[in-house]
């Protein structure tokens, strides 16, 4: 391979072809339900409040929409990163969701199965040549009822390459003054009021018009701190949660072996768990370590694409309401969230009609931007709504 090659023969023979699942051991409890809204930073009532719960549609704590995502065991993306690329690292690139009409509440077991799709290479202003990947997961209850379909996409690159292109440097967290992070906090509550406005009632589909716009959302200043809680709120990172995958290699995956590491190896989690879940070992500890960040050509520590993703589709949800719900959503991830940055999420009403199912449809168009502009994600979402 010559210095601006990335070879990705290695994947074709796993197109298609379905994959070994990495499951969760015991069913879905109401704390890990609460659990994913609080690190997902999302005070959505239905989904903690017992008191509030007990009084809307539902008659019980509800998982959020986003909650999928939180039963596989490496944030949905392990089909669309299969086969060996050397010398690569990867980035969550975007995700699409299905919502098939089945919600999660605690007592289900939800299972999932795994097909890489597809994969292209295109010349990036960011790393040279680049691989966009994609990997199908399904999701479904006991009963066998699909719950969602998430096609994932991830980008796989050369670190090397994209240190000597200088497209992320290393940087520091810009500071902000406790007037600005106090008049955050106000803003951040205005969205939340939204949430409590609506309550347990009915956004008709009747009301709304092109050009409405969704209120704004806020996250940040995000933080080692904030990322890991986000971290932790997946299940896969608990310790002994998952039937852990037998055919993961992370070094035949490109990582180099001090990166690769042991994490989800299911042999070293019995020796020494800490070894294994991601935090402080393995190419995860990118996310909340600013030195192994830098070793793979981010600037600093950084979120997880997968928490972009349920930002969007909760930002979504909980504009919906109870009565509402998510339909389909398909998000692209330009960039991860840096520590030290803040996170604004915008959206817009496009689009209103009746589907061929017979669903009054609402069409959002999101971007979510950092502080400096920045566009992080862009994302579709089609919302069914009641109608009076």
């Amino acid at each position: 391979m010559n210095d601006k090659t990335l070879d990705c023969s290695d994947i074709d023979q796993y197109i298609g072809k379905p994959m070994q699942p990495g499951r969760t051991r015991d069913p879905v409890a109401n704390n890990d339900i609460r659990r994913w809204a609080q690190g997902m930073h999302y005070p959505n009532r239905l989904h903690y409040d017992d008191d509030f719960a007990l009084e809307s549609r539902y008659g019980r704590l509800v998982a959020p929409q986003s909650f999928p995502v939180a039963t596989d065991d490496g944030h949905g993306a392990a089909p669309a990163c299969v086969g060996s690329i050397p010398n690569s690292h990867l980035i969550f690139g975007g995700d699409e969701w299905w919502f098939h009409g089945p919600r999660i509440f605690a007592g289900d077991l939800v299972r999932n199965e795994r097909v890489p799709f597809d994969y292209v290479v295109k010349d990036t202003k960011f790393a040279g040549p680049t691989c966009f990947q994609r990997g199908d997961n399904v999701y479904y209850n006991a009963q066998g009822d699909k719950i969602a379909t998430q096609r994932s996409t991830s980008i796989r690159y050369r670190a090397d390459l994209a240190r000597e292109m200088g497209s992320l440097t290393a940087t520091e967290d810009p500071v902000w003054t406790r007037a600005e992070i106090e008049e955050l906090e106000a803003r951040k509550f205005e969205y939340v009021q939204t949430l409590h406005d609506l309550g347990h009632g009915k956004r008709w589909w009747d009301d709304i018009s092109v050009g409405d716009a969704l209120p704004v959302r806020i996250f940040g200043p995000h933080s080692i701190a904030s990322f890991t809680t986000e971290w932790r709120a997946y299940l896969f990172t608990i310790w002994g949660s998952m039937h852990r995958r037998t055919d993961l290699d992370l070094e035949a995956l490109g990582f180099s072996k001090d990166m690769a590491g042991h994490e989800n190896d299911p042999v070293m989690e019995r020796i020494n768990p800490e070894l294994t879940d991601g935090a402080y070992f393995g190419p995860s500890r990118g996310h909340l370590f600013p030195e192994w960040a830098r070793t793979i050509g981010m600037p600093r520590a950084y979120g997880y694409g997968a928490s972009m993703g349920a930002w969007i589709i909760d930002y979504f949800a909980g504009w919906a309401g109870e009565w509402g719900r998510v339909v389909h959503c398909n998000s692209a991830y330009r960039g991860p969230a840096f520590s030290g940055d803040i996170t604004l999420m915008t959206a817009t009403v496009i689009d209103k009609r009746v589907d061929d199912q017979g669903r009054n449809i609402v069409q959002v168009d999101c971007k979510m931007a950092s502080q400096l502009g920045t566009v992080m994600a862009t994302a579709k979402g089609e919302i069914e709504l009641p109608k009076k």
